[in-house]
């Protein structure tokens, strides 16, 4: 017969005399009456004794292999342990998920929202599109006014853009209509 699966530690403990009060008495009543645990309470207590009598031999010398492979192990369980306790430590850290990851999703949408912003050009009316080619030395005055050829000028020299700007500054400007009051004036006369 086998003993009870959810004893078998239990027994074990007993039989060490790492198990006391209420537990022990429970599991020792138990043993009493289940023929599987009584025996392998037996077997382990058999064990137990055999460890507690054996003399260790004063004479034994592990090798340099030996120790090596127990260091190799020792260093192994200190550092996943190390990994564990600061996992532990970052999971209790932790709020509840309910409320990470609510604060989570409105963190990166605000983040979206910040980057988006920053390379968001407003948008305007474009001009009417003017195919031009590189102005020959000289040719600056005769270019619309326009940003593209501005941003083109400049990027050749700013002395030329400079001295571009100062020429169609003064340059005379075409006339432009005046509207008074009275050119609103409709058919009847009347505003």
């Amino acid at each position: 017969m086998q003993p009870c699966s959810k004893n078998r530690k239990l027994i074990a403990w007993l039989a060490l005399g790492m198990l006391e009060g209420r537990e022990a008495a429970e599991l020792r009543e138990h043993i009493s009456t289940c023929e599987g645990c009584r025996r392998y309470s037996e077997e382990i207590a058999n064990v137990a004794a055999r460890l507690e009598a054996a003399e260790p031999d004063s004479d034994l010398k592990a090798s340099d292999f030996f120790h090596r492979r127990v260091a190799g192990k020792l260093r192994a369980v200190e550092s996943s342990s190390l990994v564990e306790r600061l996992a532990e430590r970052v999971r209790g850290a932790m709020p509840n998920w309910r409320v990470a990851l609510p604060a989570m999703a409105v963190l990166a949408l605000a983040l979206l929202v910040m980057t988006a912003s920053q390379h968001y050009t407003a948008p305007f009316a474009p001009a009417t599109p003017v195919a031009q080619g590189l102005p020959a030395a000289g040719a600056d005055s005769d270019l619309a006014p326009t940003l593209a050829n501005y941003q083109m000028i400049a990027n050749q020299s700013l002395d030329k853009l400079s001295d571009l700007l100062t020429r169609q500054g003064n340059r005379n400007l075409p006339a432009a209509p005046v509207y008074t009051a009275s050119s609103f004036q409709t058919a009847n006369g009347s505003f």
